[in-house]
């Protein structure tokens, strides 16, 4: 059932879901300078405690893969209203948890809040016109990229001044303050009428067999692919420092917030596959650059790392743009292929990395860093191309 509000008002509403989206990612990084001191409290092996963030990163994957389609079941309002509750409790969990099991348990409980991730995502769609929403999901892409990159500072510092419990603490606050706020203005977007009954395998197959569905879905995962060549190449490729490394390894999610800048600004005014194929092709020159650098011996770290911001930019115009097109296949199952495209995405991304994993050489290493990244990025420039064609041959749905 659609809930209407007298007081119901856009701009507040949006503030929100890009809250949630924020939010839902914010956990995945926050704890990362902690995993030593919660090693040491619990006395465990610290392989054991980095299950906190590896384990919490496949939780997320199949938590996004289910509630997409429950979402389109029962609708967006209550999925959100469940995980936002869930991540609370499971934050109180972990701040109060007396052993390394307890906190663990908590921990997987909290990746619940990755459904509003998608939720976020389809609610954007469905109050936003066919060229406005891929604009609109550009400005809250700006969210998605900084809060894991300021989480680990945020993570960092709460530690330092409170101790590592303080983190699940400010995280159940923020948490709890966004479920009043969902409470009170987050309305339905999905009309009742389309809420499907079918059974959820047949949703995901229905999407498998769309062949626009996948040219979306190959080409946020070949991009997601370029961007985790760079993160498990770079710090083998280029001989710096940690804390220098870190500052130009930076430059890459800072093109993300200017890619996904661009795509707010200008994406409303381009056709989908435009943007597309756009993205893409910047990316492959951004790499192309970097290697034609390398072959005239230019070996200062900007001249593979400047380069390398093109995959940032390219990702921030792919990403909203991608899922726009992803969710407006079938506009009753939009939540489904919202859930599928976020796990096929990262599943993709980190089967792309490990076949790229096997061409790494120590002789050539930024040689073959920057061709693995240009193919996969080229292969998502085909799947961009593939993308717009059928775009033009089917109108989407919306």
């Amino acid at each position: 059932m659609l809930h209407h509000s007298s007081h119901d008002d856009p701009s507040t509403r949006f503030a929100i879901l890009v809250l949630l989206s924020a939010l839902s990612v914010l956990p995945v990084t926050v704890i990362a300078p902690s995993l030593p001191n919660i090693a040491a409290e619990f006395q465990a092996d610290p392989a054991l405690v980095s299950l906190a963030v590896a384990g919490y990163a496949i939780v997320t994957a199949l938590v996004e893969l289910i509630s997409g389609a429950v979402s389109d079941r029962y609708g967006r309002r209550p999925v959100a209203l469940v995980s936002i509750f869930l991540f609370v409790a499971a934050s109180i969990g972990c701040e109060l948890a007396p052993n390394m099991t307890v906190f663990l348990i908590f921990r997987a409980m909290q990746a619940s809040i990755a459904a509003c991730f998608s939720v976020a995502l389809v609610a954007i769609k469905e109050t936003s016109g066919e060229r406005d929403g891929a604009s609109r999901m550009g400005y809250a892409a700006i969210a998605w990229a900084m809060a894991p990159m300021l989480a680990p500072t945020l993570g960092g510092t709460l530690d330092e001044l409170f101790g590592w419990r303080a983190i699940f603490c400010v995280l159940a606050i923020c948490g709890a303050v966004i479920l009043f706020l969902a409470v009170r203005e987050l309305k339905e977007t999905a009309p009742s009428s389309a809420l499907p009954k079918r059974p959820y395998l047949a949703s995901y197959a229905q999407l498998l067999r769309s062949a626009r569905f996948l040219a979306y879905a190959l080409c946020m995962a070949f991009s997601m692919g370029t961007l985790y060549i760079f993160l498990a190449g770079s710090p083998l490729a280029v001989d710096e420092s940690g804390a220098l490394l870190g500052l130009y390894m930076g430059l890459v999610p800072i093109g993300f917030v200017c890619g996904s800048f661009l795509t707010g600004r200008y994406a409303s005014r381009l056709p989908r596959g435009t943007v597309l194929v756009l993205a893409r092709i910047l990316t492959c020159f951004g790499l192309l650059a970097g290697l034609l650098l390398s072959a005239l011996d230019i070996t200062h770290p900007l001249a593979f790392f400047g380069p390398c911001m093109f995959i940032g930019i390219g990702n921030g115009l792919t990403m909203p743009a991608a899922n726009m097109g992803a969710m407006s296949v079938q506009s009753e199952l939009a939540g489904t292929a919202a859930g599928l495209a976020a796990a096929m995405s990262i599943g993709g991304g980190a089967l792309v990395v490990s076949i790229a994993a096997l061409f790494f050489s120590e002789a050539e290493a930024v040689n073959t860093l920057l061709a693995t990244m240009l193919a996969a990025a080229f292969l998502a420039l085909l799947a961009a191309v593939h993308a717009a064609a059928l775009d033009r041959r089917e109108p989407a749905a919306g």
